[in-house]
């Protein structure tokens, strides 16, 4: 298999939402991966929108690398077609290499988990520790809530707008995902393709 174009990082929830749209967005992002030639990098597991955007990213030919605390594979999470399954000793050590890999961080709809992983990278590119890209997908204004709070807290001065403006939003994957690996500095990657 060629090397990637572009390794993506997505943080999603281990379940499929109360929406059909969740997990169509899911699939939507992991065809949109393999279909550009690039490498899925998430948290490894095999339920709720994790499977489903491993599975599409891999039944659309791209890569897939997972990145799972052994606890977490010892309660059968572990999605074992990955083409690299990873198992490390703890969640910082999982963050830590879910990073280093990717090119650049997408959040699709999901729970406490995916807020705290989508929270930490935004951290530390404020912080200058990377550069690169996050994008946040507000599917069906999933993220309006925490958006609004976000604005709150900038307007009670505790946050800057050039935090806010650090993150690309937008509730379309089919335009939020060249964004982020045109960012990224990867836009040699739509030579020839379809966005």
């Amino acid at each position: 298999m060629a090397e990637p174009a572009f390794s993506l990082c997505v943080y999603c929830g281990s379940k499929p939402g109360d929406l059909p749209a969740f997990a169509a967005v899911a699939e939507q992002v992991g065809n949109w991966i393999g279909q550009h030639g690039g490498q899925l990098i998430y948290g490894g597991g095999r339920n709720g929108l994790m499977g489903i955007v491993a599975n599409a990213t891999m039944a659309a030919g791209g890569r897939v690398v997972g990145v799972i605390p052994r606890a977490l594979v010892e309660k059968e999470w572990a999605h074992t077609e990955c083409t690299e399954l990873h198992i490390v000793e703890t969640m910082h050590e999982r963050k830590q290499m879910m990073a280093e890999r990717a090119d650049a961080f997408l959040a699709l709809p999901g729970g406490i988990g995916t807020f705290e992983e989508f929270y930490e990278v935004w951290t530390w590119r404020q912080l200058g520790y990377h550069d690169k890209p996050i994008g946040l997908l507000n599917l069906n204004g999933y993220y309006d809530p925490m958006l609004s709070f976000l604005q709150s807290v900038v307007a009670h001065e505790f946050m800057g707008k050039w935090q806010m403006d650090l993150i690309q939003t937008h509730s379309q994957a089919s335009q939020l995902l060249p964004n982020l690996i045109e960012a990224a500095g990867l836009s040699s990657v739509f030579q020839g393709n379809a966005i």
